[in-house]
């Protein structure tokens, strides 16, 4: 096995996580539940395709009653999905959902895994999902992740059978080729420079009654945990744990309500050694590791002498545990244990350590300034030895006692060395393809996220024993309402820009400004921005001068640009020059209080369309729903987009608007529509437009989401390349002011649309028609009936992806949608 020296000291440092957390803190019924789980070699590998697809009950059972090392395999982050908290799509959604599976398992106790697979959007079938994933290198994934997490038992959330839909049904396929690949020593080699093979013991599928649709479900045959336990030391039953972890999935919108009492959990096992429960045959004790008699001496002598107001106690046979842990050949488990008694140690002494920088963001060359602070609040007799930085070689000798609640606290100065990449994260540093991120560093596959910028690791001396712990260099702020908030530090480019806009549609030939902001990384920042536009586009002026004297500080810049007089897509690309070196990042920063704030330095660049486009109508009414960015697109092509609320929403008030729309699921997220669709209604039927984009059938705030008799389901057309036919030709919403043709359904992204309506009155007109292969013609995408003197529509098609994605032809659709009565 290759041997990393870096590797090998984040194995054995304390386990920390990397989203701005100092060390760990346990209660004194988590002490106590950790020290049993020292005397616990046993590991659960749970597999599914999506963040949210995870059973949290069965995670927080594992890793909360049974103590196992407990890990979710998630094949994708979610870039596929939709976003109930804010615009954030696609990456940047991906980016939210991971810090989400992070949450959660920071909540029910697990690990968290992923693979390189994208999620590009729903698929029917797993036939379509390899179409898309590389399924070679999505199964090395998760052949390589069982290696590395050695896992004695797989739980699959679905089956391999295809009863669900296409990513779902994947992630169980491939957990059952990897099952089998795993342990195959002639299987993905290159991965043997790394890890060793991993043979799990058993594989099982996480069933239940919901799997079968005629209400049967032979139990006979099936492992049953009841997973609804209480825990008295941690004073909640596991389902409310569960609940806590599944409600970090906020973007989807998965808050859960704890429950108490029995919840069985049903196992159907696939493979592996037969036995009478998932563990049977399985040694998880100590007795799988050769010489490890005096370990478990020493950790059941710390569990006899704990008392929760004394607990550094705990910590001499601890220390013994420690020791004797370095005679034991098994290096996986040492490693492991080790790091599991040093949290125990750092929790026992009360210790605590952060390492404070004195700003959040750096570029190479910045100064920066790092205070340590480390308080031992017990009895025992320790001394700070020294700390070393990640991003410098030498270490920081200190030898220093730490007395009884006596603070250490040393400030230490730095330049940020060259060499060091920025904070993006690393599966969106190279460009990937539809269905795989681009990642060819082995040791970075399956990681949840980027390692801190800077860490430091420090070195105790307790007893004689030097206990190194790793930290991440953090940055706090004292907030006026949250007290203390902290962020992990960044590092970027000495210059940032911004385009203002995400898409630029031109409807016509006439120029359109733009806003360059220019952001400062570092102090003195001088230099001169451009944009570079594509073939037949004209850019004024051709470059700004700037000049920015302190780091943060923003100018801004506006650019006109002209679109040739044909149809025309591309890139407009924003370049910073400073010195002899050209900059083209830009800066987001995504920031939701149950995730930490993550910053990203994207492609400083906008999509820029020029397509045939006549438009009628021009001020419109916008109620927001689950979070779009339709308004900004509108506005592109020169609507008057303006936002309405509850009180907006009067008959009188409506009249002046050519046209109402209601945003993604405003159905099932605004409240108010239960009583004020009525006042929509009456707008439509003294002549207005109301537009509804779709709304999922589950949770709506009322069943009368339009003026007749419309019904939603499941229905939706996963391929974003399926043929639409026009059925209903001869409408006015296919004709004015644009014509429509196929030609406007080429080029769409992700997917046609999702949740369609299969039931609707006679009143409704269905305008097309499509299908995924296979399967029969969906009409109900666009419908349309007039009701009074306007038109009422409802559409599932995708605006919400095709406008922001700059796609010409769903452009003209909606405007024409918008046109209609005109």
């Amino acid at each position: 096995m290759k041997t990393h020296d870096f590797l090998s000291s984040l194995l054995i440092a304390l386990a920390i996580s990397t989203s701005a957390q100092n060390v760990k803190k346990y209660q004194p019924g988590e002490i106590r539940q950790n020290l049993e789980k020292l005397n616990v070699l046993g590991s659960v590998l749970y597999v599914a395709a999506h963040p949210d697809d995870e059973n949290t009950r069965l995670i927080a059972y594992y890793a909360n009653e049974e103590l196992m090392r407990t890990a979710y395999l998630s094949a994708t982050r979610g870039d596929g999905g939709q976003n109930l908290i804010g615009p954030e799509i696609r990456e940047e959604l991906g980016l939210i959902r991971t810090q989400e599976l992070l949450a959660a398992r920071r909540t029910d106790g697990g690990q968290q895994f992923f693979s390189r697979a994208n999620d590009f959007g729903y698929s029917k079938n797993p036939d379509e999902t390899f179409t898309i994933w590389d399924r070679e290198k999505v199964l090395a994934d998760f052949v390589w992740t069982f290696r590395k997490f050695r896992p004695d038992i797989i739980i699959t959330r679905f089956d391999s059978d295809g009863r669900s839909h296409g990513h779902h049904t994947a992630s169980a396929i491939l957990a059952r080729e990897a099952f089998k690949l795993s342990g195959d020593e002639n299987a993905y080699p290159e991965q043997l420079a790394y890890v060793e093979p991993w043979q799990p013991k058993k594989i099982f599928w996480n069933t239940g009654w919901w799997w079968f649709r005629n209400g049967e479900m032979d139990t006979t045959q099936l492992n049953k945990i009841n997973a609804g336990k209480y825990s008295p030391l941690l004073g909640e039953s596991y389902s409310e744990i569960a609940a806590r972890s599944r409600s970090m999935h906020k973007s989807q919108g998965f808050g859960s309500s704890g429950t108490r009492g029995s919840q069985i959990e049903y196992l159907k096992q696939w493979d592996g050694v037969e036995a009478g429960s998932p563990f049977g045959e399985i040694d998880t004790s100590w007795e799988r590791v050769k010489g490890s008699k005096e370990v478990v001496f020493f950790i059941n002598k710390a569990i006899e002498s704990y008392d929760e107001r004394l607990p550094w106690k705990i910590v001499a046979p601890l220390m013994g545990a420690r020791k004797a842990l370095d005679k034991v050949e098994d290096e996986f488990w040492r490693e492991i244990k080790q790091k599991e008694i040093d949290e125990l140690i750092v929790s026992a002494c009360g210790l605590y350590m952060a390492l404070k920088s004195n700003q959040s963001s750096y570029t190479i060359g910045d100064s920066i300034s790092i205070a340590m602070e480390i308080v031992n609040r017990s009895e025992m007799k320790m001394t700070l030895d020294q700390v070393k930085f990640s991003a410098w070689s030498n270490p920081i000798q200190l030898n220093t006692p730490l007395l009884n609640n006596k603070p250490f606290i040393s400030e230490m100065n730095f330049v940020v060395p060259g060499g060091m990449g920025y904070s993006h994260p690393y599966w969106l540093k190279e460009t990937g393809e539809l269905g795989m991120y681009n990642v060819n560093d082995q040791e970075l596959i399956g990681k949840p996220e980027n390692d801190p910028v800077i860490s430091g690791v420090v070195t105790l001396n307790l007893e004689g024993e030097k206990i190194e712990l790793e930290l991440p260099v953090v940055f706090k702020r004292t907030d006026p309402v949250d007290g203390e908030v902290t962020e992990p530090i960044t590092l970027g480019p000495p210059v940032m820009v911004n385009i203002s806009a995400g898409v630029l549609v031109f409807g016509d030939t006439k120029s359109k400004s733009v806003d360059v902001r220019i952001i400062a990384g570092k102090t003195n920042c001088n230099g001169a921005v451009s944009l570079n536009a594509p073939e037949g586009w004209k850019i004024s002026p051709s470059t700004y001068e700037f000049n920015l004297s302190l780091k943060g500080e923003e100018q801004i810049f506006k650019f006109e640009i002209t679109p040739p007089s044909n149809s025309s897509e591309g890139y407009v690309v924003a370049e910073a020059q400073v010195g002899n070196k050209t900059y083209a990042q830009g800066l987001s920063v995504i920031d939701y209080d149950h995730i930490p704030k993550q910053t990203l330095y994207p492609d400083a660049k906008v999509k820029v369309v020029k397509l045939d486009l006549k438009r009628e109508g021009n001020l419109i009414g916008y109620i927001e729903g689950a979070g779009d960015a339709i308004p900004e697109n509108l506005a592109q092509i020169g609507y008057e987009v303006t936002k309405l609320g509850k009180d907006d929403i009067t008959t009188a008030n409506l009249k002046k608007y050519d046209a109402v729309i209601l945003g993604i699921r405003a159905f099932n997220t605004v409240d108010w529509l239960s009583y004020k669709n009525r006042d929509l209604f009456d707008y439509v039927k003294q002549g207005g437009n109301l537009i509804i984009q779709y709304n999922t059938s589950h949770r709506l705030v009322t069943q009368e989401i339009a003026p007749y008799n419309l019904k939603l389901s499941r229905d939706r057309v996963a391929v974003e390349g399926a043929p639409v036919e026009i059925i209903a030709f001869d409408h006015p919403v296919m004709n004015t002011p644009n014509r429509i043709t196929d030609k406007d359904f080429d080029g769409w992204v992700q997917e046609r649309g999702l949740y369609f309506p299969n039931e609707w009155s006679e009143e409704f007109t269905p305008i097309l028609k499509s299908n995924d292969p296979g399967e029969s013609p969906k009409n109900g995408g666009l419908l349309v009936a007039r009701y009074g003197e306007g038109y009422y529509v409802y559409s599932g098609y995708s605006w919400f992806r095709e406008l922001p994605a700059g796609v010409p032809g769903a452009y003209r659709i909606f405007v024409n949608l918008i046109s209609l009565g005109k």
